[in-house]
Order: C-alpha cells, then sequence, then structure tokens
C-alpha cells in the first residue's frame, strides 16, 4: 500500500476518539510503558537506599543517588541508539517492539533477580528499551497522519495523555504493592503494566502504515560486521574495566556525565567544522550551545524529583492521611496532575500570544530561574523530620511543571529548527544529550545533600540555576541574532 494510500484509509478511519483505530494501540503501549517506566523509578532510590531489614539493599544514600543518576542518563543516551538501530537495521515499529519487550524483561529481572545483580540486570534493560520507545513511539504517531491532515495536533495530545496518565498511576499502584507487600512486587507490577501494553499493541501492529516496518537507509551488508565487532569491542572494554575496578557503582554517574559531554562536544565540532555548514547554518548551531547548557542546568535540578525530592519525601515529609501513611512514592504522582491540567493552557497561551510570546531564550531561562526559584521554597519549609505538610511539596512540584512546560515542549522542536539540513537527527541527539548530562548530574549533585543540614545545598543549588537562567536572559539578544530568525 503507498503512502497516499494509507493516508486515504487513516483520513476515514475515526474510530478511536475520532482518530485512526490504531493509534489506540500506540497510545496504550506508550501509556503501560510509562506506567512501569514512572512505577518503579518511583520505588527504586528507596529500595536501594532502604535497610535490608526494610526490604531494601542498605547502599549508602549517595552512592544510592548516583545510580539513579545514572540510569536516567543512560534512558536519554539510549534514544541515539534506538533511532540509530530504527534507521539503519530493523525500521521503528520493530524497534519500538523489541524495545517494549526489552523493559518487561528489564522489570522482570528487578522483580525476581535479587540483590545487585538483578538491579544491575533490570536497569541496564530498561535504560536500554526505554530509549527505543522514547525514540520511535513519537514518530510511528506521526505516520498516521497526512500532512494536512488537521486531527494530527488532537491525536497527539491523546497520545500525550496517555503518558501523563501512565506517569500518574504507575507511582501510585506500584508504591501502594511496596508499601503492604515489599519492593519485588511493586517491580513486578510494574512487568505486569509493560506486559499488558505489549498485548494490546501486538494486535494492532500490522495495521500502522507500511512505511513505518522498513529500514529507512539500510546498514550495507558489507559493514553490519564492522559494526558488530565494534559493538563487541566495546563491551569487552566495558566488562574489562569493570573488571579492574575503573567502572565501579559510586562512579557511574560520572562516567554518564563524562559520556555525554564528550558525545556532546564530538556533535556540535561534526557540524562547525563541517564546510557545507555555513552562513545561517553555522550561526544557528552556535546558538544550541548556551541553549544546551541552559538545558543540562535545567534537568540537573528538575530530575530531583527522583533523587532528593524522594528522599525529602521519605524523611521530612507530613503523610499521614487520616491516620494513615501514604506510600513515598505517591509525590512522583503529583507532577503528571499538574502537566495534565496545564498543558493545554500553556499551548493556548502560546497560540493566542502568536508572534507576542517569548522567543525561545527567554522561556529558556525562565524556566531555569523558576528552578532555582523551586529549590529556594524548600528553604522556606518547617524544619524536622516529618514536618513539611504535603500541600507546602505540592506548591514546589507545581513551580517545578511551570519551569518544565516553560522549557520541555520547546527544547526538541528548536532543535529540529536550528539544525543543518544535513544534521537534523543529530541536532535532536544533541538535546537528548542535554537531558542525558542533566540527570546525571542531578544524581551526582544529590549525593552532596544532608537531610540534616540541607539549607546549603538548597541555596546554592538553587542559586547556580537563577544565575545561569539570568545568564541567559541577558544573552537573549545575541542568541536571538544566532538563530537567524528562528523564535
Amino acid at each position: 500500500m503507498t503512502t497516499q494510500q494509507t493516508a486515504r484509509r487513516g483520513a476515514s478511519d475515526t474510530g478511536f476518539l475520532g482518530q485512526p483505530s490504531v493509534l489506540a494501540n500506540l497510545f496504550g503501549v506508550e501509556l503501560w510503558e510509562r506506567f512501569s517506566f514512572y512505577g518503579m523509578q518511583g520505588i527504586l532510590l528507596i529500595y536501594l537506599y532502604f535497610s535490608v531489614a526494610d526490604g531494601g539493599l542498605g547502599i549508602d544514600q549517595g552512592t544510592a543517588t548516583g545510580i539513579v543518576g545514572a540510569y536516567g542518563g543512560a534512558v536519554y543516551l539510549s534514544t541515539i541508539l534506538g533511532a540509530w538501530l530504527a534507521d539503519r537495521l530493523v525500521g521503528a515499529e520493530r524497534t519500538l517492539f523489541y524495545s517494549a519487550v526489552t523493559v518487561m524483561a528489564g522489570h522482570v529481572a528487578l522483580a525476581l533477580v535479587p540483590g545487585l545483580a538483578g538491579v544491575g540486570a533490570g536497569l541496564v534493560l530498561i535504560a536500554l528499551g526505554s530509549g527505543g520507545v522514547k525514540a520511535n513511539a513519537t514518530s510511528l504517531v506521526g505516520s498516521l497522519y497526512d500532512e494536512h491532515d488537521e486531527r494530527r495536533d488532537a491525536g497527539f495530545s491523546l497520545f500525550y495523555m496517555g503518558i501523563n496518565i501512565g506517569a500518574l498511576l504507575g507511582p501510585l499502584l506500584t508504591g501502594l504493592l511496596q508499601k503492604e507487600w515489599g519492593f519485588h512486587l511493586g517491580f513486578g507490577l510494574a512487568a505486569v503494566g509493560m506486559g499488558v501494553g505489549l498485548v494490546q499493541y501486538s494486535r494492532g501492529r500490522s495495521r500502522l502504515p507500511e512505511e513505518t516496518h522498513h529500514v529507512p537507509d539500510p546498514l550495507p551488508a558489507d559493514q553490519r560486521i564492522r559494526y558488530a565487532a565494534g559493538l563487541g569491542a566495546v563491551v569487552a572494554l566495558v566488562v574489562a574495566l569493570c573488571l579492574v575496578g575503573v567502572i565501579t557503582v559510586e562512579r557511574l554517574a560520572n562516567i554518564v556525565i563524562g559520556v555525554s559531554v564528550v558525545a556532546a562536544v564530538g556533535l556540535f565540532a561534526l557540524m562547525l567544522l563541517d564546510r557545507a555548514v555555513q552562513g545561517a547554518e553555522r550561526r544557528r548551531v552556535l546558538a544550541m550551545i548556551p541553549l544546551f547548557a541552559c538545558s543540562a542546568v535545567f534537568w540537573s535540578l528538575y530530575q530531583q524529583q527522583f533523587t532528593v525530592v524522594t528522599i525529602y519525601a521519605d524523611q521530612r515529609l507530613d503523610r499521614d492521611l487520616l491516620g494513615w501513611e501514604m506510600p513515598i512514592s505517591w509525590v512522583q504522582s503529583i507532577n503528571p496532575v499538574f502537566i495534565i491540567v496545564l498543558a493545554g493552557v500553556f499551548a493556548t497561551l502560546w497560540t493566542r500570544l502568536g508572534d507576542r510570546a517569548p522567543s525561545t531564550p527567554v522561556k529558556f531561562g525562565l524556566s531555569t530561574i523558576l528552578m532555582g526559584a523551586a529549590f529556594f521554597l524548600f528553604l522556606a519549609m518547617p524544619a524536622g523530620a516529618g514536618s513539611v505538610p504535603l500541600l507546602g511539596l505540592a506548591l514546589i512540584l507545581l513551580v517545578f511543571t511551570l519551569a518544565e512546560l516553560l522549557i520541555s515542549p520547546v527544547g526538541l522542536s528548536v532543535a529540529t529548527k536550528l539544525a543543518p539540513r544535513k544534521y537534523l537527527t543529530q541536532m535532536v541527539a544533541l538535546f537528548f544529550l542535554s537531558v542525558a548530562l542533566g540527570t546525571a548530574m542531578a544524581g551526582q549533585l544529590a549525593s552532596y545533600y544532608v537531610v540534616d543540614d540541607e539549607r546549603p545545598f538548597f541555596l546554592w543549588i538553587g542559586l547556580a540555576s537563577v544565575v545561569t537562567g539570568v545568564s541567559v536572559l541577558a544573552l537573549t539578544k545575541p542568541i536571538r541574532s544566532l538563530m537567524s530568525g528562528v523564535r
């Protein structure tokens, strides 16, 4: 079936809330993948640092936050691999399916394999699989619509609603199971959720547009052996570095930070040294540098939701709900509620403002200032264990959400706008690298958080974010000049 025939068939198919029927399958697999991802992440940190008597592994708290940060950074690093597999080896549809299977295997490992062996195998599999899902799910949704199909925006809105429903429900249910029956049942529920998503997705795989089953730029057969040998060499090197003690659990976050920095510098250099990238395209690559740095700082604070905020909820938050103690992971469901409520408000606001809407550098700067302000709000909370009201933490997470809505939806968009024609995918990869870098930095920074002396941490982290945001605002004019007409 040709692309035009697929588009005509999609235009007449309104089986899922006025959208193509197969959108329900993509909606479902993404909902359940996010359910399992955030459900697991909601209890991961406390599993690492809780004592063995309480069902955890008893790992040092600073090391535990580093593991969580390294894992989060690896998820975003692996999106580059997921995109490459789709473009060069197996196609977007098969990459998504096999990635989801890999995610489920990771959750099964966490649920069934005890100790650090289960954590190691589980997190590696989930990071690799989540990167493949993240890299391809959005492109598959886009393939359902002709470029003139007016339902496209509504379809993406439904799809992203699925993401946030999963992010909302996952921590609620896995946290409840963890509190009442233990960590491994919580991880098991995440595996079951991913399994449900796979089953329902499998029923509609064949109805996806034909081009999603094909490889856009197949890797020549004579190069596959070379790539396989390179992969084998990398795996062997990593194993050797682990055996000799160069790669250790304590160093994971710093390793991911280093890999992200090297990869980002390499990609910027690749584009700037290419003689085909000249004039406005070259200036736009230069404009991406301060935006990349700002994004990394933003994510290094925002991703503290899964490190410092989790510890804060465990040790500082009053979790009493009418005589029943709320699970720690439930605080992870506060942000998705705000996203669901406010995402449409922001989209409407930018639409109505039109050309009067803030430019991209202004949005980036304001978002990073807001993140700093959110950390200053921690300083206003009551002192003492179990003394912080749930409403107070919810207010702080509302500021997190407002900051997120200023930068997260804009990041990928501006990456595509600033990208040289020759390097569209690589520029998108750069944005994901900024998230990977920031997430790994979040884990490393969290190792400096001390509950009994937390004020300096919140003060200096917040101040660094505000200074970064103010600097970007001060540089708005030269950055916009380099953007050469892109807002």
